[in-house]
């Protein structure tokens, strides 16, 4: 494998580096506890509900959309007629799917599925016991989990596109003029947002929090306005009215659904980032803004119809009409900030993946020197920002995205309710007769508007589904490929007794200064160590068998970090362990192992890293076409220098062939 050392197990695999050292504990907002809820509950209105806090601008919409059908305008097919009992019922569709989805299944229950405070589908899988097992039910959940991240990232490419071409559509209501420069708009918008990733988020997060006050308060403003005019639309809140739309028809009742799941997308980044905010501001914000905000509009939005009939953007037509282009500025900064919460968000999945062997190396670069979670990847970002502008120029119109949208949010939410329910019962041994019809409720309102989104999968579906099948393929196969090697490097180890032994008879020629030799296994002797003695016959006076563990935990306590042990002739063996949200760094390391009396100087330090070239003639029990891809990953991961924070002119690397 390309520059990877010693090709350590997946469980064990080094994760990613830069020029931090890791934090001694979790530097996040949610963990401090200093912190008071109200900075903590407004900064949740901008990370944690951007997303489904700009949802008003087209989920209502798109249960009503039309479109041209032979030449007439007619409703959508995935729409349905404006009418009395049909406004009502998709409002009691809206209500229910927030109350159940978002109030009851996440804040109540799949928030208490942190990992030491973090949350997320990779914190979520990292509960599951025997995650590495070859048990059949627990592979299946894990491999449904990866496929739950998998969608994700196709989320974190769907939402700036839809999000900010929705916010700019607003200026072809104001003046039909515009209305071939708004997709020119939207890309300049979403090249500015991807290109400013590298200056990190600190400054402009500040913002982020009164931004978002400013736009749910303006939510509620122009819904409860609406309202007055036509009060009775509050009915929509008995479940009466959803039953009744499915009785009138019951199959435009279930294709409506496809729709109205868009008013809950943003679900799964409340429980990503759990772990910046902690449950209870993120829950304060909820209940005391994002909520009332959201059904006033919709239902503010339910009221025009019923007043004034089908109109093609309801959200709009609320605003009166001196205020629009204050209002598209309003919307366009909410949509960027929604954009941005999933950007950095994918940042944050990607380094995860990598902790845990899901992923190969990438430039992890820090934003921040006071917060670790602020991170800037720049593969991820290229990959997120050529794919949203393919989106928009691709699709030109939030209706058209708008059907692209909900299989990857719906997949996602899925699965997770089905990772937590095994989660609940392997880990924190839940009954049966609670954790079964806990499942049941929650799959009631998943599986229905999953089901209903895959009817859209020719209309732009298709896109969540491919994406997200291809990251899949790459997570599993690097994932297999990392035990695949494993075992190639395991079949030759050789204890470090041994060699230790051998050295003490033949005793090398030894030079001044600091070899440090990472090594996956923390017990046996590196190859690229074995590799140096038969080339090079020589040794340096101190040898350091450097190995970095991945736990399971977001982040490990300093007690717990670092383990120093004198094996003798010079010898010692070093073990770091890292959490899946921090990233290592070598020479950092070696700083804190002077704590335990051991002295590496870095100007007589060098760094031996095995470069291996993988052939894909081998024996390994792996898919022709995996190795082959296995191969092409890891010839192109980020160099082992970078990765580790090593510096470049200290590092020697040797090169090994190695049969798949």
């Amino acid at each position: 494998m390309s520059d990877v050392p010693q090709g350590p197990p997946p469980s064990t695999a080094p994760a990613a580096a830069d020029a931090l050292p890791a934090p001694t504990e979790p530097p996040s907002p949610g963990h401090g506890h200093e912190k008071k809820l109200l900075p903590l509950a407004i900064g949740a209105l901008g990370v944690v509900y951007g997303d489904i806090g700009t949802s008003p601008l087209y989920a209502m919409q798109e249960c009503f959309a039309k479109k041209v059908i032979d030449g007439e305008l007619q409703t959508a097919p995935h729409a349905m007629a404006v009418s009395h009992d049909s406004v009502l019922g998709v409002l009691s569709l809206f209500f229910w799917a927030l109350t159940m989805v978002v109030t009851f299944k996440y804040l109540l229950f799949i928030t208490r599925a942190d990992n030491k405070g973090e949350g997320g589908m990779f914190a979520l899988l990292a509960l599951v016991p025997g995650r590495d097992s070859s048990k059949k039910l627990t592979v299946t959940v894990v491999m449904a989990g990866l496929l739950g991240a998998s969608m994700l990232f196709g989320e974190g490419v769907i939402t700036p596109a839809i999000s900010v071409l929705s916010a700019v559509e607003g200026l072809g209501v104001a003046t039909h003029a515009m209305d071939s420069a708004l997709v020119p708009i939207t890309l300049v918008i979403l090249f500015g947002l991807f290109m400013v990733q590298k200056r990190g988020t600190g400054g402009i997060g500040r913002v982020f929090g009164p931004i978002m006050v400013v736009w749910f308060l303006t939510l509620t403003v122009l819904g409860v306005r609406a309202i007055l005019t036509h009060p009775a639309v509050l009915e929509a809140a008995s479940p009466l009215w959803a039953f009744r739309l499915f009785q009138t028809d019951p199959w435009h009742a279930f294709v409506v659904l496809g729709a109205v799941v868009l008013c809950i997308t943003g679900g799964e980044a409340l429980y990503a980032d759990l772990g910046h905010f902690g449950a209870k501001p993120i829950r304060i914000a909820w209940i005391s803004a994002v909520f009332p905000a959201l059904l006033l509009n919709y239902f503010g939005q339910g009221a025009y119809l019923l007043e004034h009939g089908w109109v093609e953007k309801p959200f709009w037509a609320l605003v009166p009409e001196p205020l629009l282009y204050p209002m598209v500025g309003l919307a366009t900064a909410a949509a960027v900030i929604a954009s941005q919460a999933l950007i950095s968000g994918s940042f944050s999945l990607a380094r995860q993946a990598v902790q845990l062997g899901y992923l190969p190396r990438v430039t992890i670069v820090h934003t921040s020197e006071r917060n670790e979670g602020q991170i800037y990847v720049p593969e991820v970002n290229q990959a997120l920002m050529w794919a949203c502008l393919t989106l928009v120029l691709a699709f030109k119109s939030s209706t058209a995205l708008a059907a692209a949208y909900g299989i990857a949010v719906t997949g996602t939410m899925t699965i997770t309710s089905i990772v937590f329910s095994y989660m609940a019962r392997q880990n924190w041994k839940w009954p049966l007769w609670r954790v079964v019809p806990l499942a049941i409720l929650f799959l009631s309102f998943d599986l229905p508007f999953f089901l209903a989104n895959v009817l859209k999968f020719f209309d732009g579906g298709w896109f969540p589904v491919v994406l997200g099948m291809a990251m899949f393929s790459l997570m599993t196969t690097w994932k297999r490929g990392r035990v695949e090697l494993a075992k190639r490097f395991n079949q030759s180890v050789m204890p470090i007794t041994a060699l230790l032994e051998d050295l003490e008879a033949t005793k090398p020629f030894r030079v001044r200064g600091t070899a440090v030799f990472m090594s996956g296994n923390p017990d046996g002797t590196p190859p690229v160590l074995l590799h140096h003695l038969k080339h090079n016959q020589v040794l340096h006076r101190q040898v350091v068998l450097l190995s970095i563990l991945p736990m399971e935990i977001p982040y490990v306590p300093k007690e717990d970090q670092i383990e120093v042990k004198e094996l003798g002739n010079g010898f010692f063996r070093v073990v770091w362990r890292t959490g899946f949200m921090e990233t290592p760094n070598v020479p950092a390391i070696l700083l804190r192992a002077r704590e335990l009396e051991l002295v590496a100087e870095p100007s007589t330090t060098s760094y031996f890293l095995g470069r291996e070239t993988l052939l894909t003639r081998g024996k390994s029990t792996m898919m022709h076409w995996r190795k082959i891809l296995f191969s092409f990953v890891s010839r192109n991961a980020l160099p082992a220098t970078s990765y580790f924070g090593l510096p470049p002119g200290r590092v020697v690397e040797l090169g090994m062939q190695v049969d798949l």
